[in-house]
């Protein structure tokens, strides 16, 4: 499986902060409004579209997605993680259908079943990228729309997303990220293409440390967020 262990095990070891929002998965409640607006900005009013989100973790991005009318389903290899997220819907109210299998598993079942499919802060986690976004266009539909996340691959982002973030400002757990998985928009486009999806726009996400403020911007040498259509 395009499964790797000792990265599922990072976020499960800490799997009961998931929705503390002064713990490590802060920095993720913090961009979260921007992705979920990120996203109607270009598809729309999200209500009644069936939605996959990729590595739900704990259900950030799923419970969002749902409390804007959105039919959720939230997929993660993470057992804990997966635990985690549907306890918290006795607390949200919400309903979101979250199942323990991998992208890849899914797409032998569910292909061109959704209408919008997203995998933010994942695709640096797993051995194969190509793979999972393979997956993602296999799963939405002819005309759906599939939104990636993840950091670039250069020496800014190693500055900012490592050193900054986990060993000065300590955003983020140290060891969260491994350089070496960054990926760079030109090779995230090339595994995209391949996979039938067409580039709509790109945008960076940045963080000022003194305002403590999140916003999305061009510069995409850092986070950047991508918006496909099949």
């Amino acid at each position: 499986m395009n499964v790797d262990n000792e990265e599922i095990k990072k976020f499960t070891d800490i799997a009961s902060r998931w929705w503390d929002k002064n713990s490590e998965f802060k920095p993720l409640h913090e961009i979260n409004p921007l992705r979920v607006d990120y996203i109607i900005e270009k598809v729309g009013d999200l209500k009644g579209k069936k939605i996959l989100d990729v590595g739900c973790g704990g259900g950030i991005l799923s419970e969002a997605l749902a409390s804007a009318g959105a039919i959720v389903t939230g997929i993660d290899m993470g057992e804990t993680n997966i635990e985690v997220a549907k306890l918290h819907l006795y607390e949200s109210k919400l309903t979101v259908d979250y199942q323990q299998i991998t992208v890849e598993e899914l797409a032998q079942t569910q292909a061109g079943e959704y209408d919008i499919v997203a995998c933010l802060e994942m695709l640096e986690h797993v051995p194969s990228p190509d793979s999972i976004i393979k997956a993602c266009a296999t799963l939405v539909k002819d005309d759906g729309e599939v939104f990636f996340s993840t950091i670039n691959r250069n020496l800014k982002s190693y500055a900012f997303a490592i050193v900054g973030a986990e060993y000065i400002l300590k955003l983020l757990p140290q060891g969260t990220h491994d350089y070496n998985k960054f990926i760079k928009p030109s090779e995230m486009d090339k595994s995209a293409r391949m996979a039938n999806l067409q580039l709509q726009n790109i945008i960076g996400m940045t963080y000022n440390p003194f305002t403590k403020v999140y916003k999305l911007e061009k510069d995409v040498s850092v986070n950047y967020l991508t918006y496909y259509k099949k």
